[in-house]
């Protein structure tokens, strides 16, 4: 083995032992070995806001399932207050299941929203992200926002457009490299099924 690749097994154990591990029990409740104490979900959510990594896996199987208790927390968000995703949307996303663009679609949507990410941490890394030296609480950067709104909206607005064009642009590149990978086949669509 190369050293490369033991430097690489070791960080990527590191990672794993740096990593919080949450253990799901059969009765549904989570275990954080961390703490040595039985979790909800809503300290689940805590760890995702102060971004710290963790893994949640099943007690038995030590199946990972760190998704299914992220898609959790999303559908008690969405359940509560202010919804993120529209029916229209949601409908959207699960036409793309099964779909061929499914693949393209999930890296499209993560870029986008670590496009709309990095744009927040720009505004929070500024003096816009404090005030007297303290950090905006929700109740500030919804009055930020109110003020920067139209700004902020027409930034969005450009950013979708441009991200809009590019999607289109990769779908048509898609089109002609498969006419031309399957346009020296004879297809005759006369005999195509009725």
């Amino acid at each position: 083995m190369r050293c490369g690749a033991i430097s690489g097994l070791v960080m990527s154990s590191a990672k794993k032992n740096s990593e919080r591990l949450i253990k799901k029990y059969p009765n549904r409740r989570l275990y954080d070995t961390q703490t040595s104490s039985y979790i909800t979900l809503t300290d689940v959510k805590q760890l995702v806001l102060e971004s710290e990594e963790f893994a949640v896996v099943d007690a038995k199987t030590n199946d990972d399932l760190t998704r299914s208790i992220l898609l959790q927390i999303i559908l008690e968000e969405e359940a509560s207050g202010a919804p993120m995703f529209t029916s229209v949307v949601l409908a959207q996303i699960i036409r793309y299941y099964g779909h061929a663009m499914q693949g393209m679609m999930g890296s499209y949507l993560e870029k986008n929203v670590q496009a709309f990410t990095d744009i927040q941490h720009k505004f929070t890394g500024n003096a816009a992200g404090t005030f007297e030296g303290k950090p905006f609480s929700p109740e500030m950067w919804t009055q930020f926002m109110n003020v920067q709104g139209p700004m902020m909206q027409g930034m969005m607005n450009n950013y979708i457009d441009q991200s809009k064009s590019l999607f289109v642009q990769m779908q048509e590149q898609m089109q002609n490299q498969s006419k031309t990978m399957f346009g020296t086949f004879p297809f005759n669509p006369a005999d195509k099924p009725k």
